[in-house]
């Protein structure tokens, strides 16, 4: 082993093919194939891993850790997708294509394709060798001169090309497994007739590959084959196909099955990939650099693989597609592709459909997935492009050009929408067939994709432009392709084909729309009922029979029914897990919902729900592969909430023939077996129905009388048992599943039954409840005296379903997810608490870590709830169970009032016989979390607490949560800052940005005074208020270059353990003016942050902001803070290998300001696994040293620290507990503004009684260390370093639990090895460098430092590359950091001439004039505070720049200052989040101005649709040439007008003047010459706040023109 090249601290650089300016590359990630890590089961008896020390022990053995005890769902039902297998892939990349129109090959494709692959180094990963690439790869046409070259020299006949079939093999390493796996391949062709002409060795160059690649790097040949009987070239390759599919059935039963992999066999496409850096892939396949090699076109990929130890198959292109993305439906999508199996068939395939199946596998990757899906719709007869559109529809809902221009593709999309649902996520796709080359891009957009074509007849599709140095004179036409679009070129014919020529080509082909009209029918809205169906006994022993609290009803239905919206609460999740409670709960309790984080963006269903839709078909969904009317034979509905008119309508659709399946089971004989055998029968009854031609089952609770021997099925159980046994035979297809239930009022249970498999809910208890508040004497005499608004009958129900639809956007929102039909049986949950006898039974492929309950005690549960409604001593209303408030009796909290008051007195006294009582009552409280049913051993005999390290060093690992300025009041958030530096531990700016006055020690306090803060007390001089880590999150509010440099850490807030997957929330009336001066907002504007998606929607585009963050700030630690989830250790290794400093893993209990109460209960998991998860994996990836592990969620004592510490966490964070030891009392209203004790309020009055001083924390928190002190020394240990990583020192507690004895925490207990570093090691690295970067050659130009320091004027000029990146973040930190946001008075003058790389001019400060000559890619002026910056092509160009797109997507965003001018277009959220900044430029793509607070935006030309989405202040000029703006604004917010304030009539020429003096543009130009005739088409775009300033407004004060000037930074 000691031959393994350990290059950890000083990471060799991954050089790029061009000038290594700024290319270092980041990321390590070892490649140990499947073959090397055998997946390892737990048995009860713990972790067997003896037979597992594989081939590389690295420290401990070389083995992944999978979720315990799920075997695939047994061997039996191996069929289905399992979560466990697609959480291990993840993937992101760059990508490309170059065709050349006339057809011609040549090799200077295949060089150009190479060369580019080189640029794109930055957009994929290393692996801990930093040599090992996650892959990449080319496909091309087949070289035949090389091949014939080839078969000459060997003797043999010149290949026939029209016959000849190429097959690119994997084969195993092994002489003997290798010679049979080539016998398995010629003895399948041979029996399919076709003849093995000979095997080429494929000649390559070993030693550029990594160590860990070669370790699993294949034996790669060649085979030629001959396919007689077909004339066709569709038929050869179809003939292939099933060869190829043989071969894979044939080698199943091998021991190298694993090891046999075909890239490629066809008679039109080869594909030469690997494991791979993309610049050694010409160096390691001789042939692509041999003059032979000819294609007349390329598509090339880089991948970026998150995790896993990246194999050779899963480098792209695949056989089909290059893909850069991430599929977030793939459970579901395989789900469904199974269940199509036994239906699929097509004359084409000649009765052979069984020897192609299976058509995916769960074990490949996401993009393999895609391929396969649409290489079978391709084999069978589709063009490429229609394969894509019907696996990857646009969003063509309200979309104004389709609807009007090309009905006829609204009408395909329409039809297909019923029969395969879409692939949804974040995607761009290249494809080829040979005969035609594309790409086209997700609903969403968020994918950079830039083509360009030029005079020689050559088009070129990239992921980044600057890829390729092009003479600029001969490109003829420069675009992007915008979300959903499409771009093909036809090889045969030369003909380059735009979006809709595409898709009207395809939608043209069939009478889809005489199809739809025929047989598609659409469900009327049905009323609401007026009057109540049940008395009032019956509601409320219905309600108790189907486990109801009070709180549900008062707080959650009644609620959503009186405001048509989801309750909003305050606080996390601090009741134990379901499984861990002592109170009953629904089934659905042990759900959490997934969400996406980072190798996926969250979407916006607030801003862009567009995109996104709740219709849903049901019917039966017929064989996609047969094109007909019978297809279109379903009924739609707007979405899954269904009334009971509703559902009638449906019982009475004939060709439906729906059947009604009652969920009970009976007792009477005793529970033991009685759920299991009910169950049995359901599946039974469902599986006959559809065998007798039912296309609706409806699987029902209701009954006239409640029987106590009959409690009802759980619904969730009865819909995923159904759901699952239907997928198990063959007839998912065939027919639809609804729910009309009692047991669903939630969103998160609408959710969790449409993930199983329902595509509706019929929720009749609920909606009997919302009826039941509005007829009660309390509600009517409420509306009557005004106390609350007045809303009818149909109303409250119109309202409730309203909450819910918009909940269910939500929670499919987070996971990235647009359409309901493709989350409806997707699984996107985990399970914590049920045994692997329910999971099998009725949720299968889902992950449930921790085992739990039996189908018995599920049952048992069941029951409890139903003897409520018959026993006689049942009070005559609700019992309140205390799940969301406290209460005497309720269910146990760990925030509770006695702990707050100990906590207080142990504190404000300074007593330690008063923190001993506060432990005390800690020690005795009933189970609450899993890390309870742990305790510590030690093999070490005790030690004298003064040989442990002091309390004043284990302190300096304390950090607290990311509570913003503006949640908290700024009494409290000073506080706490103040008592963090005092012990040298850290505080946390969350995400409201920070006052500079905090940033300089107090010298002049007084008597615990200080007239700098005077609002405090408790003051020390040398005191500082600043925050050490300060947050950057997707809001970006007070984020300026000055915040970024005065920071010690910077944390990027991917996800937050109240509502992981949705941005922060800040309520109106907590904007106070202090407030929204920091945030650059409006007072009393409620504030919402994005979700996480605009510039950290993928894994590269996160590795890119770390860029940006350690350009800026190289001083800084930057952090990334995840929520637990199953798949998180494969996110933190992707994190790690961005360059991430910390990795922060919250628990799902974090705390929060304000957030949906569902979000707070439903989403996230425990931190004890997504701690144990990440280091796990991090070690085994060989990532452990890299990064610093910190943890919080629920924090409150020194046991706490201590068991994360042994789980492996480094650093340990305080959230709720810190600010309660400042004084909260957990009232639990700071969403209000009402706090008691002015700890969570911006209300003057109420702020005057905050109760803490910094003192008091700095008690606390040393009180906690000195816990850990004397538990080391108990346990024989000096300091933190020798425990942390030990899970040895761990072991279950014996503790009975009142629902289960089943649990198994073996996962928690598992080890892997440690870390070659001390934690000490760990923590106390240099901050992670971004290597040499154009920057620093800027800087260390004598003029500029000599300007800088001196503020004096220079001017100088460089060339920049697209591995340049976040080219001027450096300076402008150097600025920032002397001068501050506005204080340079110099002028550094620098022009720039080339492709920009990301983030071009992110973070300017005032002074600074960049000029850009050429074009820029995504994130151009990202956080621009002032300056200026002017991009224009360069001179003498073959396009016509106004119609050419020059920057890429998200520019501006988070922008606080500067002007930009841009001569060309932008692409998608142009000015997101645009605070003051002004620019000019010539027409955007989607969203653009979306979250814009305040600046002001001038479009010279056409914009995409949703502008101005949650636009809440600045203006926008929009320059409307051709009638086609109106549409396109999203008018939620913003009023539409022209421009007739003369006020705004002198801003926006005054603008225009600017745009044509520093660009010489000449649509400016024309604009200004015709003033007259064009200022009547421009539209002016404003917000509320705007509306009385004189530039919006006409009629506001005539002001004097001498004040209209520019407001300049």
């Amino acid at each position: 082993m000691a031959a393994l090249p350990q290059s950890f601290p000083t990471a060799k650089l991954c050089r790029a093919a061009l000038p290594a300016k700024g290319s270092l590359l980041f990321g390590n990630i070892s490649g140990f194939s499947s073959k090397l890590r055998p997946r390892i089961r737990s048995s009860r008896k713990g972790w067997s891993s003896s037979s597992v020390r594989a081939v590389l022990d690295l420290e401990g053995s070389g083995v992944t850790l999978k979720a315990s005890k799920i075997d695939a769902c047994r061997s039996d039902r191996s069929k289905v997708a399992n979560l466990d297998d697609i959480i291990s892939e993840r993937g992101a990349c760059g990508v490309g294509f170059i065709a050349n129109l006339q057809n011609e090959a040549s090799h200077q494709i295949v060089e150009d394709a190479l060369s580019a692959l080189g640029c794109m180094e930055h957009r994929g990963g290393c692996g801990a060798d930093n040599d090992s690439g996650d892959g990449s790869g080319v496909m091309t046409t087949i070289p035949w001169d090389l091949l014939n070259e080839w078969a000459t020299k060997e003797g043999l006949p010149s290949l026939e090309k029209s016959s000849t079939g190429v097959g690119m093999v994997f084969l195993p390493k092994d002489e003997i497994f290798k010679d049979e796996a080539k016998n398995v391949i010629t003895k399948t062709l041979n029996e399919e007739g076709l003849e093995v002409l000979g095997w080429r060795p494929v000649p390559i160059n070993t030693s550029v590959v990594g160590y860990y690649a070669k370790e699993t790097m294949p034996n790669i040949q060649q085979v030629m084959v001959k396919v007689p009987k077909e004339e066709n070239a569709d038929d050869i390759e179809r003939e292939l196909y099933i060869c190829r599919k043989l071969v894979e059935k044939a080698s199943k039963s091998e021991v190298w099955q694993d090891e046999l992999y075909l890239c490629s066999l066809s008679n039109q496409t080869i594909v030469y990939k690997g494991m791979l850096r993309s610049e050694v892939l010409g160096q390691f396949y001789l042939d692509l650099k041999n003059d032979l090699y000819k294609s007349a076109f390329a598509i090339y990929h880089r991948r970026y693989s998150t995790n896993t130890s990246p194999r050779w198959p899963l480098a792209q292109p695949m056989r089909l597609l290059g893909h850069n993305g991430e599929i977030n439906t793939i459970q579901g999508n395989l789900n469904w592709m199974q269940s199509r199996e036994t239906t699929l068939k097509s004359l084409v395939w000649r009765g052979r459909e069984n020897e192609i199946r299976p058509f995916g596998n769960p074990k490949a990757s996401d993009s393999a997935n895609l391929d396969s899906a649409a290489e079978l719709l391709l084999r069978s007869g589709r063009s490429p492009a229609e394969a894509l559109m019907i696996l990857v529809p646009e969003a063509y809902k309200n979309h104004p050009t389709l609807m009007i221009k090309y009905p006829e593709v609204v009408d395909f999309y329409d039809y297909y929408k019923g029969q395969m649902e879409a692939w949804d996520g974040p995607a761009l796709l290249l494809f080829s067939d040979g005969k035609t080359v594309g790409a086209c891009l997700d609903r969403n957009g968020l994918r950079p994709a830039r083509y360009w074509r030029t005079i020689d007849n050559v088009v070129y599709v990239a992921s980044e432009v600057g890829v390729l140095p092009i003479d600029e004179s001969k490109v003829v036409m420069k675009g992007r392709l915008g979300p959903g679009m499409m771009i093909t070129v036809d090889l045969e014919s030369g003909q380059v084909y735009e979006n809709t020529e595409v898709k009207k080509i395809v939608a043209s082909s069939n009478p889809y729309r005489k199809w739809l009209v025929e047989n598609m029918r659409t469900m009327k809205p049905v009323n609401f009922l007026s009057t109540m169906a049940m008395d009032n006994e019956t509601i409320l022993r219905h309600q108790q029979a189907f486990g109801y609290s009070s709180e549900d009803v008062q707080m959650v239905i009644e609620t959503m029914a009186a405001q048509g919206k989801e309750p909003t609460f305050c606080m996390g999740d601090d009741i134990p897990l379901a499984v861990l409670s002592q109170k009953p709960h629904m089934l659905y309790d042990y759900f959490k919902q997934r969400f996406a984080q980072v190798t996926n963006p969250a979407i916006d269903p607030l801003r862009e729900g567009l995109v996104m839709s709740l219709e849903v078909n049901i019917g039966k969904r017929g064989n996609i592969l047969e094109i007909g009317p019978q297809n279109a034979d379903q009924v739609i509905l707007s979405s899954p909430v269904l009334n009971e008119g509703e559902l009638d309508a449906l019982m009475k659709d004939h060709s439906l023939n729906p059947q009604v399946l009652h969920t009970f089971f009976e007792i009477q004989k005793g529970i033991p077996g009685s759920l299991d055998k009910a169950i049995n029968q359901l599946c039974e009854a469902a599986d006959d129905a559809v065998r007798n031609g039912s296309q609706l089952l409806i699987l029902s609770d209701r009954c006239e009388e409640l029987e106590p021997t009959r409690p009802a099925i759980p619904i969730l159980l009865a819909v995923g048992a159904v759901h699952q046994h239907l997928i198990q035979n063959g007839l998912r297809m065939s027919a639809s599943i609804v729910a009309d239930t009692a047991q669903c009022f939630s969103t998160h249970q609408f959710a969790c039954l449409i993930g199983y498999g329902a595509s509706a809910v019929c929720p009749y208890l609920a909606l009997e409840t919302c009826r039941q508040w509005r007829l009660s004497t309390k509600t009517v005499n409420l509306m009557r005296n005004g106390k609350m608004p007045t809303v009818t009958i149909e109303q409250a129900q119109r309202n409730f379903c309203k909450a819910v639809k918009s909940g269910l956007l939500k929670i499919l929102s987070k996971m990235g997810i647009s359409l309901l039909s493709s989350y409806c049986g997707a699984q996107i949950f985990e399970i914590y608490g049920l045994g692997q006898e329910i999971v099998d039974l009725a949720f299968c492929g889902s992950v449930s870590k921790i085992g739990g309950l039996t189908l018995d005690e599920l049952a048992r549960e069941s029951l409890s709830f139903w003897v409520k409604a018959f026993s006689e001593d049942t009070a005559k209303r609700l019992e309140n169970f205390g799940f969301i408030q406290h209460r005497p009796g309720g269910e146990y909290h760990g925030n509770n009032p006695e702990m707050s008051k100990l906590l207080h007195k142990a504190v404000r006294q300074k007593n330690e016989s008063a923190y001993a009582i506060y432990q005390q009552h800690l020690a005795n409280r009933p189970v609450n979390v899993l890390r309870d049913l742990l305790e510590f051993k030690s093999d070490r005999s005790p030690i004298p607490v003064g040989k442990v390290e002091s309390a004043s060093s284990i302190v300096q690992r304390f950090c607290t949560g990311g509570m913003s300025l503006g949640a908290i009041s700024r009494e409290t958030h000073e506080a706490i800052a103040i008592a963090m530096n005092r012990i040298s531990g850290k505080s946390n700016s969350g995400e409201g940005g920070e006052d500079p006055i905090r940033w300089s020690p107090l010298t002049d306090v007084v008597d615990g005074y200080s007239p700098t803060l005077p609002h405090l007390k408790g003051l020390q001089n040398g005191d500082t208020a600043t925050s050490a880590i300060k947050q950057v999150a997707s809001g970006r509010f007070g984020v300026t270059p000055t915040f970024l440099v005065n920071a010690d850490q910077l944390e990027i807030k991917i996800a937050q353990g109240a509502k992981p997957g949705e941005g922060g929330q800040l309520p109106g009336k907590k904007v106070s003016a202090y407030i929204a001066r920091l945030r650059n907002s409006k007072p009393g504007v409620p504030l919402i942050s994005p979700p996480p998606h605009h510039d950290i929607y993928s894994i590269e585009d996160l590795a890119q902001l770390i860029f940006d963050l350690h350009q800026v700030n190289p001083k800084a630690k930057v952090s990334v803070k995840l929520v637990a989830e199953a798949g998180i250790g494969t996110v933190a290794s992707g994190v790690a290998k961005g360059n991430a400093d910390i990795i922060q893993i919250s628990g799902h209990d974090g705390g929060t300001g304000a957030s949906p109460v569902s979000s707070i209960k439903h989403a996230g998991g425990p931190w004890e696994l997504g701690l144990t998860e990440t280091h796990q994996t991090l070690i085994d990836n060989g990532l452990r040293e890299r990064v610093i592990l910190r943890v919080d969620g629920g924090f409150k004592s020194g046991f706490d620290v201590l068991m994360a510490a042994a789980m492996g966490a480094d650093e340990y964070g305080f959230g709720s507990v810190a600010m309660i030891a400042t004084g909260c009392v957990m009232a639990r209203i700071c969403h209000t503004n009402n706090c008691p004790v002015g700890v969570a309020s911006q209300r003057e009055e109420l702020r005057a009684r905050f109760p803490g001083v910094p003192g008091d924390l700095v008690n606390y928190f040393l009180y906690v260390a000195e816990e850990v002190r004397g538990m080391l020394a108990q346990l024989g240990y000096e300091k933190m370093d020798d425990i942390i990583g030990r899970t040895d020192v761990l072991r279950l507690r014996h503790i009975s639990l009142v629902k289960t004895q089943q649990l198994d925490l073996s996962y928690l207990l598992s080890n892997v090895g440690l870390a070659k570093w001390s934690s000490t090691q760990i923590r106390s690295q240099e901050v992670h460098s971004n290597g040499p970067v154009l920057d620093d050659v800027i800087l260390s130009d004598s003029e500029i430092s000599e300007a800088i320091e001196h503020e004096k004027d220079v001017s100088k000029s460089f060339k920049i590359y697209n591995v340049d990146r976040a080219v001027c973040g450096r300076i402008a930190g150097v600025v920032a950091k002397k001068y501050g946001d506005r204080g340079f008075a110099g002028q550094l003058n620098i022009t720039f001439t080339g492709s920009a790389g990301q983030s071009f001019g992110c973070f300017l400060t005032p002074g600074m004039n960049i000029r850009l000559v050429g074009e820029a890619n995504d994130y151009v002026g990202k956080g621009m505070a002032g300056g200026e910056m002017v991009v224009t092509p360069v001179e003498n160009i073959g396009f016509c720049p106004e119609d050419a797109t020059i920057v890429g997507n998200t520019c501006l965003y988070g922008a606080t200052g500067g002007q930009i001018f841009v001569r060309g277009k932008a692409g998608e959220r142009f000015a997101v989040r645009n605070s003051l900044a002004q620019a000019v430029v010539e027409g955007t793509g989607d969203h653009c101005c979306e979250y814009m607070t305040g600046g002001c935006v001038v479009v010279l030309g056409k914009v995409g649709r949703n502008v101005a989405a949650g636009m809440t202040g600045g203006l926008a000029y929009i320059l409307d040439e051709d009638d086609a703006l109106i549409p396109k604004v999203n008018k939620e917010i913003v009023k539409i007008q022209r421009v007739n304030a003369p006020a705004g009539q002198m801003q926006l020429k005054s603008l225009i003047e600017s745009h044509v003096e520093k660009t010489g543009s000449s649509k400016g130009a024309t604009i200004l010459n015709e003033w007259e005739a064009y200022l009547p088409l421009f539209w002016q775009i404003v917000p509320p706040s705007e509306e009385d300033t004189p530039e919006a407004c006409a009629e506001a004060v005539k002001v004097e023109v001498g004040k209209v000037t520019l407001q300049s930074a």
